[in-house]
């Protein structure tokens, strides 16, 4: 951690670890318990499979590649709050539910891996983390994304339990799908993300790591917030 959160500053905050480790809801209820800025940076990829997908493209072939990574330099986001529910605008279309369907989740992840994707999408973000009183997440931002964030949490859970959230969210949507498809895909991905040459996924050295395989919702935003304060202990708040 360096010294960006001085006295009368706001806390700049990563927060990473894999699929279904339980970063969004974490990141968004500790943005909203400190009045800060939340930016999901794993529903930007995801939206942007998301107009890919729209557009009949396919990932495997480098002319559609290409368009892909257009569509990711084109595109505009805007995160917002609505009645406590988190928002999120892509070219003024709200697309929160719809970048949560299976189909785009699966796409993501090679999306992702797009150098020319990457690219465009990392340098949006680190405009975005500028701002003072922000919450990001994601799966490289300790890293690279905000690496001189005030605050970084890597949070961690078993591949089975990351694999059972994700197929509890999937049937409250509507969705029924066999658990061991859902735990492939969460262990197909881990591979993916870790071994990906472009910003592989990793904790930063001076990471916290939480594993909350085995913690409630309310016993992780508890642990956040004594980190919170510990960091504010240290800048003298």
């Amino acid at each position: 951690m360096n010294g960006l959160a001085g006295e009368g500053r706001e806390l700049r905050i990563a927060i990473d670890g894999p699929a279904g480790a339980g970063k969004s809801t974490l990141a968004r209820e500790l943005a909203r318990e400190l009045g800060y800025v939340y930016v999901d940076t794993g529903a930007m990829y995801r939206a942007v499979a998301y107009k890919a997908l729209q557009a009949g493209l396919d990932v495997d072939k480098d002319e559609d590649r290409a368009r892909i990574a257009e569509i990711a330099a084109r595109a505009e986001f805007q995160f917002e709050w609505q009645d406590e529910q988190f928002k999120l605008y892509v070219d003024g279309e709200d697309v929160t539910e719809a970048v949560r369907s299976p189909e785009v989740e699966r796409l993501s992840s090679p999306v992702s891996a797009i150098p020319e994707v990457r690219a465009e999408l990392v340098a949006a973000q680190k405009a975005l983390a500028q701002m003072e009183g922000i919450v990001m997440e994601g799966r490289d931002i300790g890293t690279v994304v905000m690496p001189d964030a005030d605050l970084k949490i890597f949070l961690v859970a078993s591949p089975e339990e990351r694999a059972r959230r994700r197929w509890r969210q999937q049937r409250e949507r509507g969705i029924s799908r066999p658990y061991e498809a859902v735990l492939a895909e969460t262990i197909e991905r881990d591979r993916r993300d870790s071994t990906r040459p472009i910003n592989p996924l990793k904790p930063a050295e001076d990471a916290v790591l939480l594993d909350d395989t085995y913690l409630s919702r309310r016993e992780m935003l508890a642990k956040a917030l004594e980190l919170v304060e510990e960091v504010r202990r240290k800048r003298g708040r």
